[in-house]
């Protein structure tokens, strides 16, 4: 008796999530790349530097007992 062939669709379908899985990993390094680049941040207005300020000299409740 023939053997019977192999289904091909495991393999066409493992191969097209390991080539989704890579492109978007190249896509996410090339943003971050693009990003490290640009250094694009808006300047703060005072009342948010102020916020931000007051919360890293204010102590942190979860440290409390």
């Amino acid at each position: 008796m023939a053997e019977k062939p192999r289904s091909m669709v495991l393999g066409v379908v493992a191969a097209a999530v390991v080539a989704g899985l890579g492109r978007m990993v190249i896509q996410k390094v090339m943003a971050d790349r693009a990003a490290r680049n640009s250094r694009v941040t808006a300047p703060l207005d005072a009342e948010t530097r102020a916020k931000i300020s007051d919360a890293l000299r204010t102590p942190s409740k979860r440290n409390l007992p």
